[in-house]
């Protein structure tokens, strides 16, 4: 049986580059906090903006443009706008 072909968004690919670089960066900024506590709870507190870029990317790989990948890019936004107003960076 044929695979069905998946709806592509240009536009949405070049937000998951950015969104990735973006996880990048900031997890590299929060490896080079020296001090272990603060850390740590950066780490936590960036969890759900690395978790909601993970599953938008492989959401978008196997499936493709969506609903629920527009849903969850919307989530990776939200959730880091909510990580910068909490945190400094």
């Amino acid at each position: 049986m044929a695979r069905r072909r998946q709806k592509l968004s240009p536009e949405l690919e070049k937000n998951i580059a950015l969104a990735k670089k973006q996880v990048e960066l900031i997890t590299a900024i929060i490896h080079d906090i020296n001090e272990e506590d603060i850390q740590e709870e950066y780490k936590s507190a960036f969890l759900p903006v690395m978790s909601s870029y993970m599953s938008l990317d492989q959401l978008y790989k196997e499936i493709g443009f969506n609903e629920d990948t527009k849903n969850l890019y919307n989530d990776y936004l939200s959730n880091l706008d909510k990580f910068k107003n909490e945190y400094e960076i």
